[in-house]
């Protein structure tokens, strides 16, 4: 490893014979460069590998170069949903080449999770914060909004927000589910919802009760905690129930995959006997067998698009709602016609 100490500002404007100020300028983007000294500028940092000090912004600058995210579930569901992997990453594809750290934090809701924001915002370890699974009344936006910070939701709270908000229209996908379903000749589905207590769960839970009942078909809504673990404990009901469904359209992927595996060992054919979808378009669904047909949605994108919504919002600009693209669904394998007789009759002939 080399010892060679780090470029410097100096270094920089001597490579490219200009003042230190000028490249002050040139480097944090600031009005009074000509085309050609910025460009010589850019490329004498290059040329050394000059990076910026985050410690040196941070003094002159008052702000500490971070943003938080504050991830109200277990550490197990977070692991387990590939969703967050996802969008992290897409967080992290704009915050590393903009010289922001993300802060990653997991709290349980509730008097432990309020005091992991104000340790975060405590001096001004972050600059904002990113809020996801929003809730009923979410007292997470005064919270934040009484730290003087600034932050972007992910979806529309129902309450009012000074903040800016990136979202998808959740029910879309379910909508297309529950159609697609029902034009296959399903009459009894059921959905395995997220918790209620968060907004996107809830209004994935209401666009299948609506869809369904505009299906005319009979439906059933169990609700879980997104995790894989009671994704599998809900299919094990539904399919012990007298009148089993014959399809299920499950709130998020890893349930989904949870589910199928439990109707495997149970000897229920999919799709034959029983047609499941998922919700995320996840990768590994798309390698099962079969594959798991799913609401696609850009975790992603989402997470790059929230990332350059919350910089500009802490470069001062004003609050914006983005509506992402409407999530499609995508037809495999794992849905087809319904059966007949009942499933648990163990064949459709």
């Amino acid at each position: 490893m080399s010892d060679a100490p780090r470029p410097t500002i100096a270094d920089v404007a001597r490579r490219a014979g200009v003042s230190k100020g000028l490249v002050s300028f040139a480097l944090n983007d600031r009005p009074g460069v000509s085309p050609d000294s910025r460009e010589r500028i850019l490329e004498a940092a290059r040329e050394l590998g000059w990076t910026p000090s985050l410690r040196g912004r941070s003094l002159s600058t008052g702000r500490s170069f971070a943003c938080g995210l504050v991830i109200g579930r277990s550490p197990d569901v977070i692991a387990a949903d590939p969703f967050f992997h996802s969008f992290i990453a897409g967080l992290e594809d704009v915050f590393s080449t903009s010289g922001q750290i993300l802060v990653l934090a997991a709290a349980t809701p509730g008097r432990h999770e309020t005091e992991t924001y104000r340790g975060l915002a405590s001096d001004r370890r972050v600059d904002g914060f990113v809020i996801t699974d929003l809730r009923a009344d979410d007292e997470r936006i005064a919270l934040v909004e009484s730290l003087r910070l600034t932050a972007v939701t992910l979806g529309h709270p129902d309450i009012e927000s000074p903040f800016s908000s990136v979202s998808v229209e959740d029910g879309a996908g379910i909508r297309s589910a529950v159609a697609h379903l029902a034009e296959l000749g399903h009459r009894r589905i059921a959905h395995v919802a997220g918790p209620q207590t968060m907004l996107h769960a809830r209004r994935r839970a209401d666009a299948f009760t609506q869809a369904a009942a505009a299906a005319s078909v009979e439906h059933v809504v169990v609700t879980t905690d997104f995790s894989a673990a009671e994704g599998a404990e809900a299919t094990r009901t539904l399919l012990a129930s007298d009148e089993p469904p014959t399809a299920i359209v499950y709130s998020n992927d890893h349930m989904a995959m949870a589910g199928l595996g439990v109707a495997q060992r149970l000897g229920i054919r999919v799709p034959l006997d029983l047609s499941i979808t998922g919700f995320d378009d996840t990768e590994l669904g798309r390698h099962l067998h079969p594959a798991l047909t799913s609401v696609a949605t850009d975790a992603r994108e989402w997470g790059t698009v929230t990332a350059r919504t919350l910089l500009d919002a802490l470069a001062g600009a004003d609050p914006i709602h983005v509506e992402l693209s409407e999530p499609a669904l995508i037809v495999r394998e794992s849905t087809g016609p319904a059966p007949h007789p009942h499933p648990r009759g163990g064949s459709r002939d």
